[in-house]
């Protein structure tokens, strides 16, 4: 009788995927994943397919509108759409939540828009220089904010394309 080795340890490329996904299922996950644009081929090596099948995937999602590119360059740069995934966001509220709760919403974000404009002495967070301060912990206070206010900003957009699409049955305009 032959005595067998174990079954080798699975690859740290094998293990990043459950079992049983699908091609189109890892390069969507990878391209939502992915923060700058990025070429096939990278894709592809973390989704763990060929180059040719991530670029079939991603020009698939390319349609869809979930994902951009950018055919000047060499080699075209992939992307995800952050108006898409806003869309996705705002969809879900106003699932979720009423059009009367929508609005308290952003009653309550306008708010604490307004004290941050108070703060700072301005209505725009990008304005905001955080290191005009010689201490760490101040500047370090002034970004915690300025982020949290850069927040309110998009969430009150969310909740605000929410609202209209509450209103009007899923629609952006009345139909």
């Amino acid at each position: 009788m032959t005595e067998f080795d174990p079954a080798p340890e699975p690859s740290a490329t094998e293990r990043r995927w459950q079992q049983g996904e699908d091609t189109f299922s890892r390069v969507y996950d990878v391209a939502m994943g992915i923060t700058s644009p990025t070429p096939a081929a990278e894709i592809a090596d973390i989704a763990d397919c060929s180059p040719n099948t991530a670029k079939k995937h991603l020009d698939r999602l390319v349609d869809m509108g979930i994902v951009s590119v950018n055919r000047n360059g060499r080699p075209m740069q992939y992307e995800r759409n952050e108006g898409y995934l806003e869309w996705q966001d705002a969809s879900r509220i106003a699932d979720e939540l009423t059009v009367e709760e929508i609005i308290d919403r952003v009653g309550e974000l306008e708010e604490e828009r307004a004290t941050y404009e108070d703060e700072f002495e301005a209505t725009d967070p990008t304005a905001v220089s955080v290191y005009d301060h010689d201490s760490h912990e101040t500047i370090h206070e002034r970004m915690v904010a300025v982020s949290e206010w850069r927040g309110i900003v998009r969430d009150i957009r969310l909740y605000e394309l929410a609202r209209q699409l509450a209103e009007n049955d899923g629609h952006l305009i009345p139909a």
